[in-house]
């Protein structure tokens, strides 16, 4: 054969290779939408907590981006918030490193920091997952550039009451808002589908009830409408986190439970059920529950949140996380006692250390009997009642929404908050004791006039 036959065999071949490699590399970076079209996966990341003791929020964030980058999503299509104060914090220390697991690997390395500091907040998150760069203040201005063929992903980790979960500055995020928003987005065609997880106390109130099944939307929630979340890989749990890191907890427990998960399978074989069933069984202190359209259950996870190709041999057959030890958990709301106990364990006796430990300790337990006393004063002064104690636990029944006066409600919730100085994480606790007050029907400059009353003292 000539040399001019032997170059154009070689030019077929080589074109073969480029056509075959830009296949796979469409397929890593797209999926195919059911009627054919191509969509882009997009993804919002969200830590709503800030300080050194909530380190596991933005451990968990972190995560998530490394599973979403080795998974083929582009850095252009993953929005990151978190307030950014835990790698280089003197606290920390493996300075510039957060890990979420003991002996873990670093997952602060190439991490955006699209929205930092005072940029995490409300207003910022909804304006980007609308889209509406106009109304984002701060960051880099990223936005969900998405479309009607386009999957979108919210993952958001932090504190939560009944009714709303925190952000680190400003005004919370009220389930009422972020439903409205939702239903917005829906109107507009800015998805196909769209699958949200939230790691927070009581996450279950920001969908129960609330949520309507025809748009597509599918959530899943660390917990119910009364459960607190946990905190894994503590000081004093199994496996502990590393003594350096005083008791400190390096992770949330549904959040491992789905990011470990994620990180041993093929995301190609695994659907949105599989996953559920999976964290559902590795989550055993709280009940992880999913609202929303449940057509999108039979969803593989690809479509979300990519995979890995070093998995493609892993099945949710052939390789299972570890089981969770209850030994490996923490209510979320005694981390910061935990983390204090364990550092004044851990600094020599009489030690300034020590002694701002001891004080800061002594400040927060006396800070939540205060907070106890209050709330029960509140009751019986806005109901006129002396026996209120089933007000403080007692909830609407499964598929109502928390609240129908959701003005009232928020306006309670600030007065408890400035009034009383109730904190996201223990004060807040009683945020369904505020709800049922709203639900009673009484009128709101009263309750706002006993909140006042209750904590003059």
């Amino acid at each position: 054969m000539s040399f001019l036959g032997h170059f154009q065999i070689f030019l077929f071949l080589y074109a073969l290779l480029l056509l075959s490699a830009q296949s796979r590399k469409t397929e890593h970076d797209t999926e195919s939408s059911d009627d054919g079209a191509e969509g882009q996966r997009w993804a919002v990341l969200v830590a709503g907590s800030k300080e050194y003791e909530n380190y596991r929020h933005q451990a968990d964030i972190c995560h998530a981006y490394q599973i979403l980058r080795k998974g083929g999503l582009k850095d252009e299509n993953i929005i990151v918030f978190m307030f950014d104060d835990i790698a280089l914090n003197p606290k920390n220390p493996k300075r510039g490193v957060i890990i979420n697991r003991p002996g873990g690997e670093d997952v602060y390395q190439g991490v955006p920091k699209d929205y930092t500091g005072e940029a995490v907040n409300v207003e910022n998150f909804l304006n980007v997952i609308l889209g509406n760069k106009s109304g984002v203040t701060g960051g880099s201005g990223k936005v969900v550039k998405s479309g009607p063929n386009d999957n979108i992903f919210i993952y958001y980790a932090d504190h939560g009451a009944t009714g709303f979960i925190s952000m680190p500055t400003g005004e919370a995020l009220y389930a009422e808002d972020f439903i409205k928003v939702l239903e917005r987005m829906h109107l507009l065609k800015r998805y196909k589908k769209m699958v949200i997880y939230i790691e927070a106390c009581e996450s279950g109130s920001m969908f129960e009830g609330l949520l309507k099944t025809n748009l597509n939307i599918y959530a899943v929630t660390a917990s119910n409408a009364k459960d607190s979340s946990y905190g894994i890989y503590c000081g004093d749990t199994y496996p502990p986190s590393p003594p350096e890191y005083n008791g400190l907890c390096l992770g949330d427990e549904f959040s491992v439970s789905w990011l470990e998960d994620s990180e041993l399978h093929d995301m190609r074989k695994e659907t949105l059920k599989q996953q559920y069933q999976v964290v559902k069984r590795r989550t055993r202190s709280s009940h992880v529950c999913r609202f929303g359209s449940e057509e999108l259950l039979k969803d593989y996870l690809v479509s979300y949140i990519g995979t890995n190709p070093e998995n493609k041999n892993f099945s949710l057959a052939s390789l299972t996380a570890s089981q969770i030890s209850n030994l490996s958990l923490v209510n979320t709301r005694e981390i910061p006692l935990l983390y204090l106990q364990k550092k004044i364990q851990n600094t020599p006796v009489g030690s300034p250390e020590r002694q701002e430990a001891q004080k800061n300790l002594l400040d927060e337990m006396n800070h939540r009997k205060q907070i106890d006393q209050n709330i029960i004063e509140i009751l019986r002064v806005s109901l006129n009642q002396t026996n209120v104690l089933d007000l403080l636990t007692s909830t609407r029944t499964t598929g109502q929404s928390l609240v129908d006066d959701w003005d009232c409600f928020k306006t309670l919730v600030k007065s408890f908050k400035n009034q009383c100085g109730a904190k996201m994480e223990y004060g807040m606790k009683y945020a369904g004791a505020l709800a049922n007050i709203c639900n009673m029907g009484v009128d709101v400059k009263q309750h706002v006039s006993a909140i006042e009353q209750a904590c003059a003292h």
